[in-house]
């Protein structure tokens, strides 16, 4: 049903399944009280539960945890952090300054949109793989149609300072042997010895981990927007410290400029 009637059957109401405040009593998350069932996540676990509707387990969430902390970077040169920090030397505010770079983690290149179709990939060969599919023939297949396999590269150096911290506290909590991820060091495989020479990211390692514990690809997707959150406010602060203006000025002299040569100022108001 859409349309008008549709419409008129949700004025002034909201129907939800996701939860409800009853103030002076009560709140309900995901259909269950915040306060009582709940009461005893930390945040992340509250976090993926809002997410995905589902409990995670200790070894799990301890795998989650770090997750997050190995990917946020104090460093205001990437790009995301550089938007938070700039807000700091305009002299804008904390909110305005982490949620513009939040927004910019969004991107195409890195963030957001290469997990997504990293989560993607992987979920979908794992299943064709399973059916019989030969996973040299996907990768070959996803390399032609898409150009690159989210997840796989990366830029100035070839390999990933976060993969061996990560898979160390993977090993400590048991869970090395889940199926996503044995496939995506497989597909690291596939494209080291061919010519690609491509060697997997974070963003290939935490899908295939997610993947493992029972997250879909957008849900995936959605547990990882802020990851980055925790290296903003160092970056923010730092600049906001220091004079305004102060971060990565760009003199004159180095900018490439082919306009009009220099000329005196001449007022079209003839003067009186």
């Amino acid at each position: 049903m859409n349309g008008p009637q549709l419409l008129e059957e949700h004025i002034g109401r909201l129907v939800t399944r996701m939860g409800a405040i009853f103030p002076g009593e009560r709140a309900v998350f995901r259909g269950q009280d915040l306060f009582t069932s709940l009461g005893d996540l930390d945040w992340l676990e509250l976090y993926a539960f809002g997410i995905t509707g589902r409990r995670y387990t200790p070894q799990q969430m301890r795998v989650l945890h770090v997750i997050w902390t190995h990917t946020s970077y104090p460093d205001a040169r990437l790009w995301n952090n550089r938007v938070a920090a700039l807000a700091g030397t305009a002299r804008s505010t904390g909110s305005l300054g982490i949620a513009a770079a939040l927004a910019v983690s969004e991107a195409q290149i890195y963030g957001g949109v290469p997990q997504l179709r990293c989560c993607e990939f992987l979920t979908r060969a794992k299943i064709m793989v399973d059916e019989g599919a030969d996973l040299e023939a996907l990768v070959h297949t996803e390399l032609k149609e898409k150009r690159g396999i989210g997840g796989y590269g990366r830029p100035i150096v070839p390999t990933d300072e976060r993969i061996a911290p990560t898979m160390a506290i993977v090993r400590e909590q048991g869970l090395e042997n889940g199926p996503h991820l044995k496939l995506a060091f497989e597909v690291e495989r596939i494209l080291l010895e061919g010519r690609w020479r491509m060697h997997m990211n974070i963003v290939g390692l935490d899908a295939a981990i997610c993947a493992d514990f029972g997250m879909s690809p957008r849900e995936f997707n959605y547990f990882f927007i802020p990851v980055f959150l925790a290296g903003m406010p160092p970056c923010y602060l730092d600049a906001a410290e220091k004079p305004e203006g102060l971060l990565f000025p760009l003199p004159c002299r180095v900018m490439l400029y082919e306009g009009v040569s220099h000329r005196p100022w001449r007022s079209k108001t003839p003067n009186i």
